[in-house]
């Protein structure tokens, strides 16, 4: 089980308006992301999992496209504070949490994913990057999707309109307005699957777009196509990176109920603090 980090620390943040300590410091996003943390583990019964956070943008990535995510407002204080609780809960309850400096958490995850050899990997995310990931043994838990199936092939199309193995051209050719990746002018989602299900891949669309029938498509792409194979680049997910922790490794570790214990109380987590301290008298006993 892979959850990115921040996204999921966005989602409570969000959902929870106004929480705080005794102490008066902020709690909504700690609280809304542990809650969310004991639903997916009920839900998908994991043996080993870790939490992965963003630690910067990709180099490579602002280097080729300099306005890559420039869009996006920085993080209020109040939530990252709270990351930094986070960190501290994770180990705690016998998480991994992993975070490496200059590197984002979707290539982190990926890799992890790809690297599971005879392992099946959920990924807890929202991100539609990674549905370019879903396989045989990859799938994805949305937390969009109040069904809370995992996702796999089906699931994809259902959503895009083609295919796992299109899902870096379909971004390509449509960008990605949330990471402020332009895309083709008059070419949104439907549009760019009914042409990869005609082409297959964007490669192939691009040579031979004398062939469309609509004279503006044959314009916008023409014009975009530099744009758009620099877009697979700044899509596809990188799955070549060091891990701090190799996936194997990445096993549930054993809950430090005292710890948990000491940071429910100090933040006023009452039913947490209750659960938490009978699994310490079971540990003691």
């Amino acid at each position: 089980m892979l959850i990115d980090g921040h996204a999921y620390a966005y989602r409570a943040f969000h959902a929870i308006r106004e929480l705080s300590a005794p102490d008066g410091s902020p709690t909504n996003g700690i609280f809304g992301f542990i809650k969310a943390v004991q639903k997916i583990r009920t839900r998908c019964q994991p043996t080993h999992m870790a939490v992965i956070w963003d630690g910067g943008l990709d180099s490579q990535r602002v280097e080729a496209l300099p306005a890559y995510k420039a869009q996006r407002p920085a993080m209020p204080d109040s939530l990252s504070v709270q990351i930094g609780e986070l960190t501290r809960w994770l180990p705690a309850a016998g998480i991994h949490s992993i975070c490496v400096e200059g590197t984002e958490a979707d290539d982190l995850i990926a890799t992890a994913a790809l690297r599971a050899e005879g392992m099946e990997v959920v990924i807890a995310s929202a991100d539609k990057d990674f549905m370019q990931l879903v396989g045989p043994h990859i799938r994805l838990l949305n937390p969009n999707d109040k069904t809370e199936v995992l996702w796999g092939d089906a699931q994809v199309r259902t959503k895009s309109g083609v295919n796992p193995n299109q899902i870096v051209d379909w971004l390509s050719l449509m960008g990605d307005a949330v990471d402020n990746i332009p895309g083709a002018d008059h070419i949104g989602p439907k549009t760019a699957a009914a042409l990869l299900a005609r082409y297959d891949t964007l490669d192939h669309l691009l040579e031979r777009v004398d062939e469309l029938e609509s004279e503006r498509q044959r314009a916008s792409l023409v014009a975009a196509s530099a744009q758009l194979r620099l877009n697979q680049q700044l899509v596809r997910l990188r799955s070549d990176l060091p891990l701090p922790v190799e996936p194997q490794a990445m096993r549930l570790m054993q809950p430090d109920t005292k710890a948990l214990c000491d940071f429910y109380e100090h933040k006023g987590f009452r039913t947490l603090l209750q659960e938490a301290a009978k699994a310490r008298q079971a540990d003691l006993f």
